[in-house]
C-alpha cells in the first residue's frame, strides 16, 4: 500500500523573531521517505532525517513513522511563504503549509513629528508614520481626553474623540487645543505602540478680574483675585498704587494656583484690613510676548456692629385714621436713630424725599453690613477699575441719600429736576 497524508498541514502565523514548526502527518510510510521544500524557490530543506539547506535555523524531527516536523527558529521576513511536505512515491505526493511572518507596528522616526510650538491662530500638521506587517493603522487622540477639533476648508468645525490617519491637520488653532496628542499604531500584532507629541500654543497674556471693586470691614482679612491666561507661562506679581511690589509677609499672602497649561489664578490676601490699606492694587502678568495688568480697588465698609431695634407702631393721626377705616393712608413705623442716621439722616427721611414730586420713588437701595461687597467688573475688558459716578442735580439741587456712607460706592441720589 502506498503512503498517504492523514491530515493537511496547518498554516502558521508567527511574529518575527519567534519559532515556527510545521507537522506533516503520514500513514503507511513503509520504506518511502519524507522531504521538505520551500514551495516558491523549490529549495530542498531536508530529506527524511537529514537537513539539506545551509540555513542553520532549520532542523527536522519525527516522533514516529507517522509524524514528521520541520522547525524554523527565529523566523525572519525572508522565511515567509509556503513549505511543502513531499513523499517520494510515483507519482510524487505533496501538500503545502504556509508561514506568515507578522511584524508588530513601529514608528519611522524620521517621518514622525516631535514636539511643536506654534502661535495661536496658525495651522499645524502632526505626523506619525508607522511600519509593520500587516500595515498598521494610526489613530490620534488627546491625552487629556478632550475632543479634537477638525475644521474643513469652509471653517466648519467637527469635534471628535479620535481621528484615524497618519497626518492630523489642525487649522486656526486656539489655546484650548494646547496639550499632548497621542498617535497609536496597531495592526493586530501585539504590542501596539504610541507616541506622545506636545503641542504648545503661544499667545499674549490676558487678565480677567472677577471683581474690580471689593469692600471689607476693618480688621478682617480680604482676598482679591485675577485670572491669567498666558503661554509661555507668565511671571505674575502684585503692586500697590504706589508702585511697590507686594510679596508674601505677615501682612500679605500672595498665592498662584495653576488651573491648566495656560491658566493661572492669582490671589492676594490683605490680613487685618486697615484704613491705610484702602486703595488700588494691580495684578501684572508678563511673558516673552507681552505684558498686561489690571486694577482692583479695596474700600472699607462698616463692620457688623450696628444695633438692631424692634419697630414700634405709634397710634398717631395716621393710626387713628386706619382704625377709623381710612385705608388710603399708610402707617408710619418709627425706629430709634443710630449713630450713622444721626449723622446722615434716617431711612424714613429718604422715603419722604422719594415721595416728593420729582423724586425717584421707584429706586430701591440696599446696603449690607458685615459682608464683603463684590461688584462685577466693567465691560471694557482692559482691567480698568470700576469708578462710581457721583450724580449731581439736573435741577435746583441734590438730595443726600441717608444710606450714602462715606465708604459706599453709591454717590448722591440726584433729583430729576
Amino acid at each position: 500500500m502506498l503512503p498517504d497524508f492523514s491530515e493537511p498541514i496547518v498554516n502558521i502565523s508567527v511574529a518575527i523573531g519567534r519559532d515556527a514548526t510545521f507537522t506533516c502527518h503520514v500513514r503507511h510510510l513503509g520504506g518511502y521517505r519524507v522531504g521538505w521544500l520551500k514551495a516558491d524557490t523549490k529549495a530542498i530543506q531536508a530529506i527524511h532525517e537529514h537537513v539539506i539547506t545551509h540555513n542553520p535555523r532549520v532542523t527536522v524531527s519525527h516522533a514516529d513513522q507517522n509524524t514528521w516536523n520541520l522547525h524554523i527558529k527565529s523566523v525572519t521576513e525572508e522565511d515567509r511563504g509556503g513549505y511543502m511536505c513531499q513523499l517520494n512515491t510515483d507519482p510524487m505526493k505533496s501538500q503545502i503549509g504556509y508561514l506568515d511572518v507578522v511584524i508588530p507596528p513601529d514608528f519611522i522616526a524620521e517621518d514622525t513629528s516631535s514636539d511643536v510650538i506654534v502661535p495661536e491662530g496658525s495651522s499645524v500638521k502632526l505626523t506619525c508614520r508607522a511600519k509593520g506587517y500587516p500595515g498598521p493603522v494610526v489613530t490620534w487622540r488627546r491625552e487629556d481626553g478632550n475632543e479634537i477639533a477638525l475644521k474643513d476648508a469652509t471653517g466648519a468645525k467637527q469635534l471628535v474623540t479620535s481621528y484615524r490617519g497618519e497626518v492630523l491637520k489642525l487649522t486656526k488653532i486656539s489655546r484650548s487645543e494646547m496639550g499632548s496628542y497621542l498617535c497609536i499604531a496597531s495592526n493586530g500584532v501585539p504590542p501596539s505602540v504610541s507616541k506622545r507629541i506636545s503641542l504648545s500654543i503661544h499667545f499674549h497674556p490676558v487678565i480677567q478680574v472677577p471683581n474690580q471693586l471689593v469692600g471689607a470691614p476693618l480688621a478682617t482679612d480680604v482676598t482679591i483675585e485675577c485670572q491669567v491666561e498666558a503661554s509661555p507661562k507668565s511671571i505674575n506679581y502684585w503692586v500697590k498704587d504706589t508702585g511697590e511690589m507686594i510679596v508674601s509677609s505677615p501682612k500679605y499672602h500672595v498665592h498662584d494656583v495653576i488651573k491648566s497649561l495656560y491658566e493661572t489664578k492669582m490671589s492676594m490676601t490683605v490680613r487685618s484690613f486697615q484704613k491705610e490699606d484702602v486703595g488700588s492694587y494691580r495684578c501684572i502678568a508678563k511673558n516673552s510676548l507681552g505684558e498686561v495688568d489690571s486694577s482692583i480697588r479695596l474700600y472699607e465698609i462698616p463692620g457688623p456692629n450696628r444695633k438692631i431695634y424692634s419697630p414700634k407702631l405709634h397710634l398717631n393721626d395716621t393710626g387713628k385714621e386706619l382704625m377709623a377705616g381710612k385705608h388710603n393712608t399708610k402707617p408710619k413705623v418709627n425706629f430709634p436713630l443710630d449713630d450713622e442716621e444721626l449723622q446722615y439722616g434716617s431711612a424714613e427721611d429718604l422715603d419722604d424725599t422719594l415721595d416728593l414730586p420729582g423724586g425717584t420713588g421707584s429706586t430701591h437701595h440696599q446696603h449690607q453690613h458685615g459682608h464683603h461687597h463684590h461688584y462685577p467688573p466693567s465691560v471694557n475688558g482692559a482691567g480698568q477699575a470700576y469708578k462710581p459716578v457721583g450724580s449731581g442735580s439736573a435741577g435746583t439741587g441734590s438730595v443726600r441719600n441717608p444710606y450714602d456712607h462715606p465708604n459706599a460706592v453709591h454717590g448722591l441720589a440726584g433729583s430729576a429736576g
